[in-house]
């Protein structure tokens, strides 16, 4: 009698129908061992960032498969975005109630192949397994920058301008709005709010202003938490203040009619976090470079405050001059 050839497990399956045609890098080896293998080019260094979400905290139990592993990687590009670092590949940890679907798979592999490949980041492996909770998917990232030039948080000094890349408070914002049973939409008109909710769903991530940033910043970190939380993370690792105009804090076309409608949700915008935008620290010298190749890279970026001497936390000031008061300066988990 020939041997019993062993039946696949369904974790097999899923693994060879779903996720091995995303793992393209050769150091994956198909997805067939234990491990990957990850060679920087010479003269590199390896940037690694990881970063989970979990539905009910950074996505909605109906949010589309495809959107949910599109925001999972891109929010760790992000992360690589601030550091300088290109993209090199990812590893993902995926846990899944038992009643997960194969059709929810299908979807979360087709939103996760399509980033892969606009981002010139392959799967390298990782792990899935069962979970009683919420779905969860942790995926720790891979990137290289020339050696030495990785773009720290603590490197700001007194006199650097404070920049953000792109528009605050539209990913909080968006989420007041997807939740069920949210706000009536604030008065804005239905493309305006699809905008919002957009960029809850899918982050951009600023990648192509990574070697600017390694070029012309003294330090910089994405925004995730909240703009003042996260700048008030990059002060203290810097041992420096900032003020900050609100006034000059860049809203898109919707959060400024939010804000104008609604004066109170400027607290949102600035407190709430899901921007994923970059805030980043500029030596006055070497401003109009990086606006220059911010512009080149068609990333908007703008000018918001100073970093300062001191360690008070950020100050950020409203049209009188005022320091503005928050309930919560960023989000948190606990």
């Amino acid at each position: 009698m020939p041997p019993h050839k062993p039946r696949p497990s369904g974790e097999d399956r899923i693994i060879a129908r779903y996720f091995r045609p995303l793992a393209t890098h050769p150091g994956a080896f198909r997805l067939t061992d234990d491990a990957a293998a990850l060679n920087p080019p010479p003269g590199s260094d390896l940037v690694l960032t990881v970063d989970a979400i979990v539905g009910g905290v950074h996505f909605l139990p109906d949010d589309p498969s495809d959107a949910v592993a599109k925001k999972a990687l891109r929010v760790n590009l992000s992360d690589l975005a601030a550091k300088g670092a290109k993209p090199v590949g990812f590893l993902l940890m995926l846990a899944l109630p038992k009643d997960t679907s194969e059709g929810w798979i299908a979807g979360f592999t087709r939103g996760l192949a399509a980033d892969a490949r606009t981002y010139a980041c392959p799967l390298l492996g990782g792990d899935s397994v069962r979970t009683p909770g919420p779905a969860t998917i942790s995926i720790t990232a891979f990137g290289t920058v020339p050696k030495g030039t990785m773009v720290h948080r603590a490197g700001a000094r007194p006199g650097d301008r404070v920049l953000v890349s792109g528009t605050i408070g539209d990913g909080a914002l968006g989420l007041v709005l997807h939740r069920p049973g949210g706000v009536d939409g604030w008065s804005l008109e239905r493309a305006q709010q699809k905008v919002l909710v957009g960029r809850y769903l899918l982050p951009q991530p600023r990648g192509a202003i990574a070697e600017a940033l390694r070029r012309h910043a003294s330090a910089a970190m994405d925004v995730s938490d909240g703009l003042v939380g996260d700048l008030a993370k990059l002060c203290a690792a810097s041992g420096v203040s900032a003020d900050v105009d609100i006034e000059r804090v860049p809203l898109s076309p919707a959060g400024r009619r939010v804000v104008a409608g609604a004066p109170e949700m400027i607290e949102l915008v600035l407190t709430g976090g899901d921007d994923y935008e970059i805030v980043c620290a500029i030596p006055g010298k070497q401003l109009v470079a990086f606006r220059a190749a911010a512009a080149k890279a068609r990333v908007p970026v703008a000018e918001i405050g100073v970093i300062t001497k001191g360690r008070s936390p950020p100050r950020f000031l409203d049209r009188t001059g005022k320091p503005m008061l928050f309930k919560t300066t960023s989000f948190s988990h606990f």
